[in-house]
């Protein structure tokens, strides 16, 4: 009885703390090149995002991503909330202003447009998926989530960013472009990047594996905004759980020497 009463909460800090904080580096499935397991400051328990990386990979996302890809679950204001990238309100304001929204009706019954408020999702670059299909042949995924809903996560979106490489001699490229990473290694879309295509106002390299992993970064913050406060509300429940454990082993022990 001792020995389980004293196993229980250990056994149940150790639970809770796994599924806060742990992350496996993903495995490829037979065939496939695991993605590249790299480090990143918002993993472990006091993991948090770079802003300076959150701000360049929304410029990245701004500039090349979202021509073609949507971020529907994002508006405008995220930008400016504690644990993202944190612009001033001027700035998310500016940048919101940038982009057209329809709306009403007004007291006419008519439609208008007005410039875009910080209330406002990021915009798609199409109406819909049919019309995204019939430009480019499939409706390019919504980059919202994509960071938790692929296997590898973050690792995965960084590598096939940088993953486009000449189809080697033996295999036979019958579609699309031959990408190291990708499941199948033959992928749609062209390579996004290339060296320099994006400017950098704090002097950060604007290469191509300097933007994939900023903008890899922005897409893990989209994906889970609050990061950071669960981070926090979970090394509290860890230090709850310490200190309870604590006073279950001694209140046990108490009650067993009682008892002989």
């Amino acid at each position: 009885m001792k020995s389980i009463s004293r196993a229980v909460p250990l056994a149940a800090i150790a639970a809770i703390g796994f599924s806060l904080f742990s992350g496996m580096p993903a495995k490829a499935a037979e065939g496939e090149v695991a993605p590249i397991d790299l480090q990143w400051s918002f993993e472990g328990v006091f993991g948090t995002y770079d802003r300076d990386a959150l701000r360049r990979g929304y410029k990245v996302y701004k500039e090349v991503c979202a021509v073609c890809h949507s971020m529907q679950f994002v508006h405008f204001r995220n930008l400016g909330e504690p644990g993202g990238p944190e612009f001033s309100e001027g700035q998310v304001k500016a940048l919101a202003a940038e982009i057209t929204v329809e709306d009403g009706p007004d007291a006419n019954g008519d439609m208008f447009e007005r410039p875009g408020e910080g209330k406002d999702p990021f915009p798609s670059p199409y109406p819909n998926p049919e019309a995204a299909a019939a430009s480019l042949g499939a409706a390019p995924p919504d980059l919202s989530l994509l960071a938790k809903s692929r296997a590898g996560g973050v690792d995965y979106l960084y590598s096939v960013l940088v993953g486009y490489e000449e189809a080697p001699e033996d295999f036979e490229l019958t579609t699309g472009y031959y990408n190291k990473y990708f499941p199948g290694h033959m992928i749609a879309m062209p390579p996004p990047l290339s060296d320099g295509q994006v400017d950098y106002e704090d002097g950060t390299p604007n290469t191509v594996e300097q933007m994939s992993r900023d903008v890899s970064h922005f897409m893990m913050w989209a994906a889970e905004p609050k990061l950071e406060q669960r981070h926090r509300m979970g090394f509290q429940v860890l230090i709850y759980l310490v200190l309870l454990s604590g006073i279950l082993y001694f209140a046990m022990r108490k009650v067993w020497a009682d008892q002989h």
